[in-house]
């Protein structure tokens, strides 16, 4: 059966589902994996490490420098243990998203590298009687090729015609270059922060990618509502390979499996479903339950009838 036709299978099956009498309850708060991490204060680790941060090349030095401090300062420690793992298996390495988790370890180093070096250009503006000296132009090109900062290229322009005015003009207008760092500094902190998140939740991302592998394909649930006098429903469930070329079946917002137990949750018109369940005859089956804010409880027993095709 084609992809889409078997989408339009489980949405039909799934409304039936949410009809079945009591089998829902209602909208609760979103869960706490799906809220922002709490703020990290990047200032003392680039205060810390800001030598080595204005003397990067490249990407090997870069990489060097997260594993073996920034990642671990910044609360990154299984995202830094992974990256210094050696010889990872091919087939592993994609299943933990090694060629995503490196390309934004180097996009915070690059956004820590330019938010530095924006403030040490205001630090100087704001003394006189230091020179502003510009960075080298070894980390601004790893910078750049990096992640691009339009207000970097800008801070440099006015950096290098700064340092080509006379001595005898003093009274030489510093105002662009200070607008120039202030941007650049908060592109850097907003790019910093985004960076960090992408990191600190990657578990969780593979942990989803996982647990919607292992449940793609088509199942026959049967559902046992002690609510409704013991009434049973059948039913084929149809849960898509992970992806965004395959979105989750209509309802389905939440999906979580560690180890051998699964947890689903389900939201339509503001209604919430949740199942607990756990994988049997190795991963072949599911069992579990259901509970409802109606009052609504039961038993669900799945079996795999199709395994996954995209």
């Amino acid at each position: 059966m084609h992809a889409s036709t078997r989408m339009i299978v489980a949405v039909i099956v799934l409304s039936n589902l949410l009809l079945l009498s009591g089998h829902l309850i209602g909208p609760t708060p979103v869960s706490a994996t799906e809220q922002p991490a709490g703020p990290v204060d990047f200032v003392p680790v680039m205060q810390k490490y800001g030598e080595q941060l204005s003397t990067i090349t490249g990407d090997p030095q870069a990489m060097g420098l997260f594993v073996a401090h920034i990642g671990p300062a910044l609360g990154l420690h299984d995202v830094a243990t992974t990256l210094a793992a050696k010889n990872i298996p091919s087939k592993i390495a994609k299943e933990l998203a090694i060629q995503e988790l490196t390309g934004s370890a180097q996009r915070l180093i690059a956004s820590l590298a330019a938010w530095q070096t924006a403030e040490r250009v205001t630090q100087a503006l704001s003394e006189r009687t230091n020179p502003v000296v510009t960075p080298p132009a070894t980390l601004i090109d790893w910078i750049q090729a990096a992640l691009p900062f339009p207000a970097l290229a800008q801070t440099t322009k006015e950096l290098t015609q700064l340092a080509e005015v006379k001595p005898d003009a003093a009274a030489a207008d510093r105002t662009p270059l200070a607008l120039s760092a202030g941007r650049l500094a908060l592109e850097a902190q907003q790019r910093a922060i985004t960076e960090w998140y992408q990191l600190k939740t990657w578990k969780d991302r593979v942990r989803t990618v996982r647990g919607r592998s292992r449940l793609c394909g088509t199942w026959q649930w049967i559902i046992h509502n002690h609510q409704q006098h013991h009434q049973e429903q059948k039913l084929s469930l149809i849960f898509p390979p992970p992806g965004p070329d395959y979105p989750l079946v209509s309802g389905l917002v939440e999906t979580v499996v560690l180890g051998e137990n699964v947890y689903l949750r389900w939201e339509i018109n503001g209604q919430v479903q949740e199942d607990s369940l756990q994988f049997t005859k190795e991963g072949k089956g599911l069992e579990g339950t259901f509970v409802n804010s109606q009052g609504g409880w039961g038993s669900i027993s799945g079996k795999r009838t199709s395994d996954c095709k995209p």
